[in-house]
């Protein structure tokens, strides 16, 4: 007896591809729970043929030779388990997830897996300041320039301005606190983003406080930084905004500027005209990420978790 393979049909026997990729299509956009309710199948059908869809569009676009990469880590669950993201910069999209935490070894994984020939055409890597990362790339890619990325030195200057505000607001008592209450997001948040009433809260308190006044202009003064095309200006620039802190008492912040300097060369290769990427973009990857993990909330399927994260960019099949 010979059984004859159909090419039509999906993994399962049950179903053809075309009703595999038309499910697989649906739950880019709904809940497996919601597609298997409206379609009337079981839940664990409806998992596995998503599965097959992504896995064909992973097929598709084959193994890239990325030249510009993204790297960062997300959270899986409680407990500091974390899993590696990189994202190729010039195509725009995840091409790897994997690793066991987020040391040099599960980052050196990745390497492996691109090989050698490929990592030698890598001629940039951005990333944050964590130092496995720079271990394992400056060891399998040591032509590749290290760029730290914006957006994660932008939430370290946060960080330092929210200190400013809880010290603030423990230095003071009574109706003088009224200000400061309740405005964590007001400060951190880009003016932009502000609503009119949240516009209004923020100019009566850095009216009201001039240590947060300044510690707010020189967080919002910041972000000049990545302007620049040429390193002697951007240096001067930060040597400024650094002499600026002088008699300002503001601890986190001198911190901070100490440690801008300690890694200033990942910061100044952006001043470099090959290396103008898009520093937002992993920042965006991270967004869809969590968008998907608030989806399948409770689901511990990890396949399924790679699966979602490398095909979240890639066009429908």
């Amino acid at each position: 007896m010979k059984r004859e393979r159909l090419d039509f049909l999906a993994g399962n026997p049950f179903y053809t591809k075309r009703f595999a990729f038309y499910v697989g299509r649906r739950c880019r956009v709904a809940t497996i729970k919601d597609i298997a309710a409206e379609l009337k199948l079981d839940w664990g059908t409806v998992k596995t043929l998503e599965k097959q869809y992504m896995a064909a569009q992973l097929a598709k676009v084959g193994t890239p030779g990325p030249k510009a990469i993204g790297i960062d880590e997300i959270s899986i669950r409680k407990g500091h388990t974390y899993r590696i993201v990189v994202s190729d910069l010039i195509r725009r999209r995840p091409i790897w997830f994997g690793g066991e935490d987020r040391s040099e070894a599960s980052m050196g994984q990745f390497y492996d897996w691109l090989g050698k020939k490929k990592t030698a055409t890598l001629r940039l890597a951005v990333m944050d300041m964590w130092k496995p990362f720079r271990n394992a790339t400056a060891e399998h890619a040591p032509q590749a320039a290290i760029l730290f990325d914006k957006f994660h030195i932008m939430r370290h200057l946060g960080e330092a301005l929210d200190q400013v505000r809880k010290a603030e607001y423990a230095r003071l008592s009574g109706k003088n606190r009224r200000y400061i209450k309740g405005q964590k997001y007001t400060l951190l948040s880009h003016r932009d983003n502000l609503t009119m009433e949240a516009r209004s809260s923020l100019k009566t308190l850095l009216a009201a406080n001039k240590r947060l006044n300044t510690a707010y202009l020189l967080k919002e003064s910041f972000g000049q930084l990545w302007d620049y095309e040429r390193e002697g200006w951007a240096r001067r620039f930060f040597e400024n905004w650094r002499a600026s802190l002088k008699w300002q008492r503001l601890a986190p912040y001198e911190k901070f500027a100490e440690m801008i300097d300690r890694h200033w060369d990942g910061i100044a290769a952006y001043c470099r005209p090959e290396n103008k990427v898009s520093l937002g973009f992993v920042e965006g990857v991270n967004n869809k990420i969590r968008v998907i993990q608030r989806r399948a909330y409770g689901l511990r399927d990890q396949e399924y978790l790679r699966l979602k994260v490398l095909t979240c960019m890639l066009p429908a099949l």
